[in-house]
């Protein structure tokens, strides 16, 4: 996986996407994404790393089977609010 933080005003913004979807379009009817370098670019990193990551964001943005099902394992975000852009995984969460 490729992971990406970032500080903002309002915390850390973690990006995660699959080594595969980088560059790539992935759309569902009028919802489209492109995993773009310079959004979701970083450092190609194991599951630990991004588990631990994700434990610190305020916000995140995970699309891809292995970033999306990771966060879901992790309690990070619920299966219900995954969204299907073409059969690829898509999630963001908020932490307050």
């Amino acid at each position: 996986m490729i992971l990406r933080e970032r500080e903002t005003d309002r915390g850390t913004l973690v990006a995660v996407c699959d080594d595969d979807l980088l560059g790539e379009t992935v759309a569902n009817g009028e919802v489209s994404l492109t995993v773009t370098e310079e959004f979701y670019g970083g450092e190609a990193v194991d599951r630990e790393a991004v588990a631990a990551s994700l434990a610190g964001a305020s916000v995140a943005n995970l699309v891809g089977t292995d970033a999306v099902g990771l966060a879901v394992e992790e309690g990070f975000v619920d299966e219900a609010n995954v969204l299907d852009l073409d059969g690829t995984p898509h999630a963001q969460f908020l932490r307050y």
